[in-house]
């Protein structure tokens, strides 16, 4: 990811926080303009072309999205064009982030829970990966595919996001679809997410002493999804983004055995 990316990201996250009225059809809107965007090369290159003035890329948005779509929509993917991104393609990306923070500032619920949830759901059943990332199959259809999973389930801004990200996924694997929206959810509501590989369920006392133990290291509150696997033995393995904490007995034993080696 390029620096004008960098910076384009954080201008249209702050220009999210600034903009009133955002609930679920904006969020909404959102997705839709991300589909629009990246399905014309001639626009997502001339919103993103930094060598035309910023002014005008924001009037191009007007011109496309502003007879059907809401001001705070509008306002957002302004905002969004004005920026300096390295690359169309980055641009995209940029907007279907703003669309998921969107979702996050418009739904109260767990959507990171629910995404990690639906994100094993899915790792653990094959079929379920190919009809939803396989190139067979329409985009609608894994839509509606995703709306009789999630019914009942889930919140309406979770299934906003992962119905949105299936029907669009770009080639993209649908697991690594659904951990980088879980990020930018946890990331929007000010989080870090923990995943915590276990050989049993912790008890809530458990998971209190473990989420102050990482906030405490992290700086930051922090959401635990817990993973049961039987080969961690005992003891805890935690994964915060690229950190990985590894106090299960699996792994003390592993050293042992290398020492012994040694």
């Amino acid at each position: 990811m390029g620096s004008a990316t960098t910076q384009a990201r954080t201008a249209t996250a702050e220009a999210l926080a600034s903009t009133s009225g955002v609930d679920l059809d904006v969020a909404r809107e959102l997705f839709a303009a991300v589909a629009a965007v990246s399905g014309s090369v001639q626009l997502s290159g001339a919103l993103s072309d930094s060598s035309v003035p910023a002014a005008a890329r924001a009037g191009l948005v007007s011109a496309v999205f502003g007879s059907s779509y809401r001001p705070a929509t509008v306002a957002v993917l302004s905002s969004a064009a004005q920026q300096r991104w390295s690359s169309a393609a980055e641009f995209v990306e940029g907007l279907e982030e703003l669309a998921i923070r969107a979702t996050s500032v418009a739904e109260s619920g767990d959507i990171e829970g629910e995404l990690f949830s639906f994100s094993r759901t899915v790792a653990g059943n094959g079929e379920l990966e190919l009809a939803l990332g396989g190139r067979m199959g329409g985009a609608s259809a894994k839509g509606t595919l995703v709306s009789t999973l999630l019914d009942g389930r889930a919140s309406a801004g979770t299934a906003l996001i992962v119905s949105s990200l299936v029907e669009h996924a770009r080639g993209r694997r649908v697991r690594a679809l659904l951990r980088r929206a879980e990020r930018i959810v946890a990331d929007q509501r000010a989080r870090i997410v923990a995943t915590v590989y276990a050989a049993a369920p912790l008890s809530a006392e458990q998971q209190t002493r473990l989420q102050n133990a990482l906030s405490a290291r992290y700086g930051s509150a922090v959401t635990l999804n817990t993973v049961i696997d039987p080969t961690v033995v005992g003891g805890l393995r935690v994964q915060v983004a690229d950190d990985v904490i590894d106090a299960s007995v699996s792994a003390r034993l592993a050293d042992l055995r290398q020492r012994i080696a040694g």
